[in-house]
């Protein structure tokens, strides 16, 4: 079981990659460097690992942050992040079949 989560790009040859995976039959929540380069491509050493044990400690901690008092510019979290918009279906004008449109000309007449 493997579930990325996000990628935060580091530099030029670097992204943080954060998943969900199992370690050793376990799983956790992984914060890990990946490397793409001319001599290696993959995971490195550097990172970190988030039992189920920890996780809703690490979760408070992290929400807990405000971001503000470590930002050099605040004015960057006024900007969330942008989704992609998914195109716009065109509304179909569907009639009703003539049965449910109404009594027709005849029936009117008749009444």
């Amino acid at each position: 079981m493997e579930k990325e989560l996000g990628k935060l790009k580091k530099n030029e040859t670097t992204d943080i990659i954060i998943r969900v995976d199992e370690y050793k039959g376990k799983k956790g929540l992984t914060i890990r460097e990946f490397v793409t380069s001319e001599k290696y491509t993959g995971f490195t050493k550097a990172g970190t690992r988030i039992s189920p044990e920890n996780f809703f400690s690490f979760r408070e901690m992290i929400n807990s942050i405000d971001s503000k008092e470590f930002m050099e510019n605040p004015e960057i979290l006024d900007s969330k992040p942008k989704k992609e918009k998914k195109p716009k279906k065109e509304a179909k004008s569907e009639s009703l079949p003539p049965e449910e449109d109404g009594p027709s000309e005849e029936e009117l007449a008749q009444e």
